[in-house]
């Protein structure tokens, strides 16, 4: 089953991008580069609930 996610920004801690994944695949926390609007650089995404 697919469960929502949340990405926080590593640099500023806002949420930006919600993406989903397999629980059960996947058990770690995911982690991204991506784009923040607010720093207007890429940095790294952390899941959050």
């Amino acid at each position: 089953m697919r469960e929502i996610i949340t990405l926080q920004c590593s640099d500023c801690k806002r949420r930006n991008y919600t993406t989903t994944r397999n629980k059960k695949k996947q058990t770690e926390r995911l982690e991204l580069k991506k784009f923040c609007p607010f720093c207007r650089k890429h940095t790294l995404h952390k899941e959050t609930k």
